[in-house]
């Protein structure tokens, strides 16, 4: 009978934080008419990562990243004071515009979002902002920074482009290209540990029984850029294999899967190797040899494959 062998090969990238674009995120929404759902739902982004949220039926603000504690002391209590005052703000934005499209006696659903965002280059300081509504999932109205005016997408959003272009629109300016950046020096300077932190991922070989595909799971890794493959006798393969995407574990890591489709009879005549990549430093190698589970546990049938029998470190 011949050994089956798979290798699991992790390499890991040095990805500095320094010289890179950093950017800030909000994502707010407004709705009527839905049963059992928060009126006003808000989360913030840094980097693309969740760092808190609120929604107006708990109407507290959770911190997602333990980093962030580290910024002010009163920041859940200055977030939460923030985000009240938005879900008033917003309930009021939504009627008004449920006004202009003449919906003040529908009883159907009705969403306005709001998204807004600002990014800072640290290497040449340069930024950028803006700031768009929506309104029943179709543009409603944008911010134009450059043009110093706002821009409707709809004729019932221009006369609240007329209210809109004074103090509201100095509001807005003054916090994407002012405050907002100033909050992502902070992320950057209290996160910077977490953000430049390299945590190797756990990778497993899942299979429930020899004729079902076996997942190459990696998880627990950060940053979240890697790439999983896999190869039959050194070559890459292609076929047959499904790639998932990236996904966040609860912690702030991520996780990744691959799975390869491939009939027993294959198995036994080649060799197969799943690859987890960020760059072309070896990490670890991982292999796993079936029939040396089968030699330990005599008489058991051992469905399948499990990860992680042999460790050897490289360099």
């Amino acid at each position: 009978m011949k050994t089956l062998k798979i290798f699991l090969l992790l390499v890991l990238q040095n990805n500095p934080v320094s010289g890179a674009n950093h950017s800030w995120r909000g994502l707010y929404t407004a709705t009527t008419g839905i049963k059992d759902f928060p009126e006003f739902v808000g989360v913030n982004f840094f980097n693309d990562e969740v760092i808190g949220y609120f929604n107006s039926e708990t109407n507290q603000f959770k911190i997602r990243q333990d980093w962030v504690k580290t910024l002010d002391e009163k920041y859940v209590e200055k977030q939460t004071e923030s985000f009240r005052n938005f879900t008033v703000k917003f309930n009021n934005g939504l009627k008004m515009i449920m006004t202009q499209f003449k919906q003040t006696n529908d009883q159907g659903v009705h969403t306005i979002q709001l998204m807004y965002s600002c990014k800072l280059d640290d290497e040449t300081g340069v930024t950028e902002g803006y700031c768009q509504f929506g309104y029943d999932g179709a543009d409603f109205i944008r911010l134009d920074l450059k043009n110093i005016d706002w821009v409707a997408a709809k004729p019932e959003a221009e006369i609240i482009k007329q209210k809109w272009n004074g103090a509201e629109y100095n509001y807005w300016k003054n916090y994407l290209e002012q405050d907002c950046v100033v909050w992502i020096k902070k992320y950057v300077m209290y996160g910077k540990i977490h953000l430049e932190r390299k945590v190797p991922p756990q990778v497993s070989l899942l299979q429930t029984d020899p004729s079902s595909p076996v997942v190459c799971h990696a998880t627990g890794f950060y940053p979240d850029k890697v790439k999983i493959s896999w190869q039959k006798d050194g070559q890459d393969l292609h076929e047959d294999v499904d790639v998932g995407e990236t996904l966040p574990n609860h912690d702030g890591t991520f996780q990744k899967r691959a799975e390869l489709k491939v009939m027993p009879d294959v198995w036994k005549k080649n060799h197969f190797t799943c690859v987890v990549e960020r760059n072309r430093f070896i990490l670890s190698k991982i292999r796993t040899n079936r029939s040396f589970y089968q030699e330990l546990l005599p008489g058991n049938n051992v469905p399948g494959i499990v990860a992680g029998l042999v460790v050897a470190a490289l360099v």
